[in-house]
């Protein structure tokens, strides 16, 4: 066994290059002839002074044995060879097919018998494959390989399309921790056929180019299969936005701002994701803005170009619901239900019924329709609700009081403010503090004869009607919908809150945060990348809930994460060393899922090979 290396010339673009070959010497018929056993490609790094000791090292791995000094290899090397050799055994083994298949098979001729030493067993190189293979039959249920190849991706770059969501599913994280999963981890390679190890980390950054590049096409064919597959409605349509954050300044990316940011980032330049989707929570359409991005400036380019049915329904959070965005909405056709920016609060108990969740919580809900009749109004008021608010209110309530009494106690200590305009430039930046505390008290300062320092602060607390304070627990909707009664308004609107658990997948299960590229374009196709992520999750977990399994994304991946592809080899008797490949059998967990879909619950084909 010998690596050699030829020079070879593009046919398109007559550039020249070498490329290498791992070739074996055999006698055949008297001759000796040379039979290439694995191609390694263009890019084969390892130094041409290690050629030799690496190929015997392939033939102690294939022999199971273990290096005669330890550390006497290069890390690379050793690296390498591992690689090289569990790329023999998976292309020129003996296949027997899947698990199943394999019993059948054993039962009928008598089954595959050796005789081993049990002494020699090692079980080497585990890789996961339960998300992966879900991840691929989701993208099968779709299409998804196939649009890639009318967009243009060759092999390799749909393998690290796929290597990059799959990724982004299975342990989210950055494209260069993507990279280092696929080598070191994953066995998806080896359900695609392709060496990951082998594959750049710049392949994975020009994929996320080419995947935003076509991203129009993209969701959309994925939402008109989607639709579909699961037969689903476009009448209602979700909008709402979030953020996430750079790490680092992202100085050369024009869209990171300074913003509102929903983790509280304040110190982190922002980005702004944009999602429009239906009622049953699969995108049709994402966008990309600043991180300072005004919601409410953001409706009317997100639904252009939707080509939503005439009249369709489109729900919004209180940020989105301007006065002219729900006129734009009017004019052209569509419905809406929104949460209204009202800042007062009231509630009619005597005219409110009262309906039950699926969480067994009380909801009472009061209707009124709008004097011109064009719009209905539902005043909602949750217990649970209440409960959180009234916390809220005096955790903050208590935290300014806290602060009023510092300053007041200040009074009889020396070096402490006591000038009468000092003291209320403080108290003023305590009310903006205050997170709407300070609207509900009536500050005093008394002054000395001198009237430059005080003497005495006195507060009393005096809670502003319609507020959170008198109202805890109050929200009102807004609606063109003047037919509908209360309970269909309210279970609509629910829909909403199940965006925001969309959110939460986003970014707490699927790596939205934070964006670790400075570039626009790398930054806009990280996002894009965490979306497509979850429009496959989403498959998955529509099909598991029809058989009742509604566990959460990371749990079904806690739960799959456990099953490996993995090579148990022997040492026979007769000296020779017997390779086995193939996936521990799964879970009673793990194969309830499997069944619920329809997958073969030990991925892959088993691969055996005696050296």
């Amino acid at each position: 066994m010998y690596i050699r290396r030829t020079r070879t010339r593009n046919t398109t673009t007559g550039e020249g290059y070498y490329t290498h070959r791992l070739v074996s010497s055999e006698r055949i018929g008297g001759k000796v002839r040379q039979r290439t056993l694995l191609n390694l490609g263009r890019h084969f790094d390892v130094p041409q002074e290690y050629w030799p000791v690496l190929c015997g090292r392939i033939e102690q791995v294939r022999g199971g044995q273990d290096p005669l000094l330890e550390g006497e290899l290069p890390a690379s090397v050793e690296r390498h060879a591992q690689r090289i050799a569990a790329q023999l055994l998976a292309r020129q083994g003996e296949e027997m097919g899947s698990p199943g298949e394999q019993e059948g098979t054993a039962r009928a001729r008598g089954g595959d018998v050796q005789s081993v030493d049990v002494d020699s067993l090692a079980l080497i190189r585990p890789r996961s494959v339960g998300v992966e293979q879900l991840g691929l039959w989701s993208m099968a249920q779709v299409g998804f390989v196939e649009l890639l190849k009318e967009l243009g991706m060759n092999g390799p770059q749909r393998d690290a399309a796929l290597g990059s969501i799959i990724g982004r599913m299975a342990a989210p994280a950055s494209e260069l921790a993507t990279h280092r999963w696929l080598s070191d981890r994953s066995g998806l390679g080896e359900l695609l056929d392709t060496d990951f190890e082998t594959m750049s980390l710049m392949q994975l950054y020009r994929v996320s180019d080419r995947l935003f590049k076509h991203r129009e096409a993209i969701e959309q064919h994925l939402f008109q299969r989607i639709s579909g597959l699961f037969g689903l409605s476009t009448t209602v349509t979700l909008y709402d936005l979030t953020n996430t954050y750079f790490e680092g300044e992202a100085g050369s990316n024009p869209k990171a701002r300074r913003g509102h940011s929903k983790e509280k980032r304040t110190d982190c330049p922002l980005l702004t994701l944009g999602l429009v989707l239906d009622g049953s929570g699969f995108v049709r359409r994402s966008e990309v803005f600043a991180g300072n991005a005004v919601e409410g400036r953001t409706l009317e380019r997100m639904l252009h170009g939707l080509n939503a049915p005439n009249g369709a329904l489109v729900v919004m959070d209180r940020g989105i619901a301007t006065e002219e965005n729900l006129t734009w909405l009017r004019e052209g056709g569509y419905r809406y239900l929104v949460v209204s920016r009202e800042r007062r609060r009231e509630f009619e108990a005597r005219s409110a019924i009262t309906i039950e969740t699926a969480g067994e919580e009380q909801v009472h809900l009061s209707r009124s329709l709008s004097d011109d009749g064009r719009e209905v109004r539902l005043y909602c008021y949750s217990e649970r609700r209440a409960r959180k608010e009234e916390g809220i209110a005096q955790r903050f309530a208590e935290r300014f009081e806290g602060e009023l009494r510092k300053l007041s106690e200040g009074l009889t200590r020396p070096r402490t403010q006591k000038r009468v305009d000092k003291l209320w430039e403080r108290i003023g930046r305590l009310k903006e503090k205050s997170r709407g505390a300070a609207q509900h008290y009536h500050i005093e300062i008394i002054p000395d004869e001198t009237g430059e320092r005080a003497r005495v602060i006195n507060w009393t607390r005096k809670p502003v009607d319609g507020s959170l304070l008198t109202h805890p627990g109050v929200y009102c909707l807004r609606s063109s919908e003047t037919e509908w009664d209360e309970e269909r308004l309210w279970r609509t609107y629910v829909m909403l809150t199940d965006l925001e658990a969309v959110f939460r997948s986003l970014k707490s299960e699927l790596g939205l945060r934070p964006v670790y590229h400075h570039k626009e374009a790398r930054a806009d196709g990280h996002l894009f990348i965490t979306v497509l992520a979850y429009q496959f999750v989403q498959i998955i977990r529509h099909r598991l809930r029809e058989a009742g399994i509604t566990d959460r994304w990371a749990s079904l991946r806690q739960t799959l994460a456990g099953q490996c592809r993995i090579t148990a080899t022997f040492r026979q008797e007769d000296g020779r060393t017997l390779h086995v490949r193939k996936a521990t059998r799964a879970e009673p967990a793990q194969r309830a899922i499997y069944q619920a879909l329809g997958i073969d619950s030990e991925p892959g084909r088993v691969k055996k090979m005696i050296v």
